[in-house]
């Protein structure tokens, strides 16, 4: 299986690590609570057609390598995904809820995310001499419009 996906107009690879927190990096995503979490963003995810290809959960943060269709924006998807979960924790945990500096807030306001790139090396040297192999398969030297 190829690690590209298509939609109706579109082949895409867009997987992304993102990393987000709960409030004040408390120490809070252990046990029972951490396999809450984990059994919540995966059935998220899959809700949104979102593939994990890889997650982790610490007691104050979360990993998650996945792949994301270009038609859902990754503020989108965080803002679904951190939204549901919060909600899920503090019903789920309502002790959670009694700290007076939580808030109803379980995850502090941003993230961290990056792309992960097919081969950032190879498509950039393929970019740069691109017009060269074009004139080698074209078997011309120069760009003549007129």
């Amino acid at each position: 299986m190829t690690k590209y996906k298509k939609l109706s107009h579109s082949f895409y690879y867009c997987v992304y690590h993102i990393v987000w927190t709960p409030k004040y990096r408390f120490r809070v995503l252990r046990d029972i609570v951490a396999d809450a979490l984990d059994d919540k963003i995966r059935s998220l995810c899959a809700w949104k057609d979102v593939e994990i290809l890889e997650m982790n959960i610490m007691p104050d943060h979360v990993h998650l390598v996945c792949s994301i269709a270009p038609k859902m924006s990754v503020s989108e998807f965080m803002g679904i995904l951190k939204g549901k979960t919060a909600m899920m924790m503090f019903k789920s945990y309502p002790t959670l809820r009694k700290k007076p500096y939580w808030g109803n807030h379980f995850w502090s306001r941003g993230y961290f995310v990056s792309t992960v790139g097919v081969d950032e090396e190879r498509i950039k040297r393929y970019v740069k001499y691109q017009e060269d192999e074009d004139r080698k398969e074209d078997g011309s030297t120069d760009l003549k419009l007129f």
